[in-house]
């Protein structure tokens, strides 16, 4: 077997991990590293004889005190508004339910009394047990210790939480902690939250209960949290407004312990009460009688003790779940549960949560102190910039932005690309099958000249084609538009990501990637005119697909005379290229439709080939255009946005690279939250060496 010391650090290194693992590396339950033995002060086992009036305090709490002190300072870090939850017993219950007068008989002091409510904020008790007969009482709140004393304590609550809550009878959700040092009191730790209450009185606000709710919420929802709901014997258990709020959070009741006060008020059918258990107490019944006018808390237990046992109705109630000192012997097994359950999440979250903050604050930028720096920086995020865009608008990578579609950016320019050809087509096809062959008929009329018969002009063939290229002309601009606009939100969305710390950056970005994407729309705007008004200048290809085409279409010509000289034949045919078409309108025209036949055929032999160019000039033009954004136009754009601006040089570089305020903000907070977590993980190590591992 190892020595303590590699034990220590074995444990260590468990706890680092987040969970304990036996010698096989199975995983094992937390424990307290001495046997879980109820004992009293003498050392002697004790079944707790109520005559025996025991003290509250047990040697059992000397093992679990480091634990809960711990936890406590994890408290008092306010480790919790890191969002890691600690076990935490929450003490709960109508108005005048007796809460207050349980807590004194546990802690053996004087709260304060009075009408309404009496705590307006939830207050921290914690209990512990010492040697010193002399008791040692002080309050935290706001960052401050405040010393006080038994007889004094419940004013300087009062005083302390005026302070915090206002002087009126509001409430708050700032936590005022009480910390009671005193011989034979159990090692406890509670949080006493305001007695709920439906009926606001004079000075309340009207909505105390929805406050009161909130606040009662917040602490009981956590799985962490056992509930210690205390209700009167007076009232019908299913009626109060504590067991609806903890049956919300815990139907099962799995971590709910019920406390039944004034039991010598309403001793008839209370013991059906707690056996039945009619509102799902998991944790069990314990009924108490609390102290009573100028009792002393000693005179008290005795009455308590002669009540259950000689009463004819509240003695037949088993002995093992009535009076203060099985309240507190359940209370201090139930914290030592909670503690050895939750430790090793607590110890997991604290690592999880410590390395995350410490790798966001990594990610920020380093502080710039000189004019090379800055620069070094600004040329990095320029590199970065061009990387990501080469990758996403080049090469068809996405793994920076696997789940935004929109920045897959090579697949959205082949969809517009094919959007655009469809377009072309479907304006190309609209008026292909109506008033067939009449806009050529009455163009060869126009074009007639004195010359043989059977030639076709080429100036009618150049009317049709520039008639069809002007009434398309609008789709390649608008294609093109739309392309540089998604492309400039592709850019500043990748420069955006590369320089968010730095937001006097991003503006200079944005204005240097709207002026170029400007300059270079304008550009392709100039481009597509120059195409559009070749394709208008002349009829040329050299493509073998037109010659076949306008073959193949021709081919129908004689089906189509016939269909035009037998007037006994029905007027609709169906041409190859154009379907079912109306042909009867054509018969009046004998002189000029044989023609006209002939030149709709090459116009749409050849208005293949135009669509074609249209499209592959567009598309070569844009990865020309893209590549040389990429390559060179952008970082000389954006240099030149700030060095060549007014307010320019490399002292303007720096000045956009300086820290805004919701960086320094963020950089605070992490620095705090990381602090916070690092003595979080020293104070759950110095308690290693008291967990062990069992079967």
């Amino acid at each position: 077997m190892g020595s303590r010391g590699e034990h220590s650090m074995a444990a260590e290194q468990q706890l680092q991990n987040g969970h304990v693992e036996d010698e096989e590396g199975n995983p094992r339950a937390l424990v307290i590293a001495q046997p879980l033995s109820i004992m009293a002060e003498d050392g002697e086992e004790t079944s707790l004889p109520l005559s025996a009036h025991p003290p509250l305090m047990f040697s059992f709490n000397e093992r679990i005190r480091p634990l809960l002190d711990a936890v406590d300072r994890l408290r008092h870090l306010k480790v919790a508004q890191e969002g890691i939850q600690l076990p935490t017993i929450v003490v709960v219950g109508d108005q005048s339910s007796g809460k207050s007068s349980v807590l004194e008989s546990l802690a053996g002091i004087s709260l304060p009394r009075g009408q309404g409510i009496c705590t307006r904020v939830p207050l921290i008790m914690r209990l512990q047990h010492h040697q010193n007969p002399q008791p040692e009482l002080h309050l935290e709140y706001h960052g401050k210790i405040v010393p006080t004393d038994e007889t004094h304590v419940a004013e300087a609550i009062v005083f302390a939480t005026d302070e915090i809550a206002g002087n009126g009878k509001g409430i708050s959700h700032t936590p005022l902690t009480l910390v009671v040092k005193k011989r034979g009191v159990p090692d406890l730790t509670m949080v006493d939250l305001p007695g709920i209450t439906r009926v606001p009185v004079h000075g309340q606000p009207e909505d105390i209960y929805e406050q009161i709710s909130e606040i009662i919420m917040e602490y009981i929802k956590p799985e962490e949290s056992i509930i210690l709901n205390v209700l009167s014997a007076t009232v019908d258990f299913p009626t109060c407004e504590s067991i609806r709020m903890s049956q919300r959070v815990d139907k099962s009741g799995e971590r709910t312990l019920a406390v039944v006060t004034k039991a010598d008020k309403a001793p008839e059918g209370l013991l059906e009460k707690v056996t039945a258990d009619d509102v799902n107490i998991g944790l069990g019944y314990v009924c108490v009688r609390n102290r009573i006018g100028e009792e002393s808390y000693e005179e008290a237990r005795e009455e308590e003790t002669h009540l259950f046992q000689s009463h004819p109705l509240l003695s037949k109630i088993d002995k093992s779940i009535v009076g203060v000192p099985v309240l507190a012997q359940k209370l201090v097994h139930i914290q030592a549960t909670i503690i050895s359950k939750c430790l090793p999440e607590i110890v997991r979250k604290i690592n999880d949560k410590l390395n995350s903050s410490v790798s966001e604050l990594n990610k920020m930028p380093q502080h710039l102190s000189s004019v090379g720096e800055a620069m070094t920086v600004f040329m990095r995020i320029i590199g970065f910039s061009k990387e990501s865009l080469r990758k996403i608008l080049l090469r068809g990578e996405f793994d920076e932005f696997p789940e935004d579609r929109r920045m897959h950016c090579t697949a959205r320019l082949v969809e517009m690309l094919n959007q655009y050809a469809g377009e072309l087509q479907k304006s190309a096809e609209n008026k292909l099958t109506e008033n067939f062959l009449m806009d050529e008929m009455m163009v060869l009329d126009e074009a007639k000249g004195i010359g043989l018969p059977n030639f076709l002009p080429r100036t009618a063939f150049l009317v049709i084609l520039q008639k069809k290229v002007k009434e398309i002309s609008k789709t390649p601009v608008d294609f093109m538009a739309k392309v540089w606009d998604y492309i400039e939100t592709v850019l500043i969305t990748v420069f955006m990501n590369h320089c968010e710390n730095y937001p006097q950056l991003q503006s200079a970005m944005r204005r240097a990637t709207h002026n170029l994407v400007a300059k270079i729309k304008d550009e392709s705007f100039d481009r597509v005119m120059e195409i559009v008004e070749m394709e208008k200048l002349a009829d040329y290809t050299c493509s073998p697909e037109y010659m076949s085409d306008w073959g193949k279409l021709m081919a129908q010509q004689n089906l189509f005379m016939e269909v035009m000289n037998d007037y006994y034949k029905p007027s609709r045919i169906t041409i190859e290229g154009f379907g079912e078409i109306e042909v009867g309108h054509l018969r009046g025209h004998s002189d000029v439709r044989e023609q006209a036949f002939d030149m709709k055929m090459r116009i749409t032999a050849y208005w293949k080939v135009v669509l074609k160019r249209l499209v592959d000039s567009m598309a070569l033009h844009l990865l020309l255009r893209v590549r040389n954004l990429v390559d060179q136009d952008m970082e000389a754009e954006i240099v030149n946005e700030l060095m060549g601006s007014p307010a320019g040089g490399p002292g303007a570089i720096q000045r956009m690279l300086e820290e805004s305020p919701s960086a320094a903000k963020k950089r605070e907070r992490l620095n705090k939250s990381i602090k916070l977590l690092k003595d979080s993980k020293e104070v759950v190590a110095q308690i290693i060496d008291r967990i062990t591992v069992v079967d």
